[in-house]
């Protein structure tokens, strides 16, 4: 798959899982709500720059962003396992986990 349909195409199911619509990824990221739109329809292929700020509003890295189903390198199967049940969670249940996670660690 190009890279004109993967990015529009990713954005799309990252937003899915997430529960969360464009107009909360703009909020989230700075990206206007037609900037947005012409990544989505194809009209614009993002700089590296945008694909960062999405990738931050959503928890992620840019490798987990150009990283498709189980091929995540260079980590234990308990870390990939961890990585999948992360992906598949809400930002709101992201958060929950992440204060959890740092109550625990002190």
């Amino acid at each position: 798959m190009c890279i004109e349909d993967y990015v529009p195409a990713k954005i799309e199911e990252l937003c899915s899982k997430g529960g969360i619509s464009r107009y909360q990824l703009s909020s989230r990221t700075g990206i206007s709500q037609s900037a947005l739109s012409d990544i989505v329809k194809k009209k614009n292929v993002p700089t590296l720059v945008t694909i960062e700020r999405i990738c931050t509003a959503f928890g992620i890295t840019i490798a987990q962003f150009f990283t498709q189903g189980e091929c995540i390198p260079d980590l234990s199967a308990e870390q990939k396992e961890l990585l999948l049940l992360w992906d598949g969670l809400k930002l709101e249940e992201k958060e929950i986990v992440k204060t959890f996670m740092k109550s625990i660690k002190k």
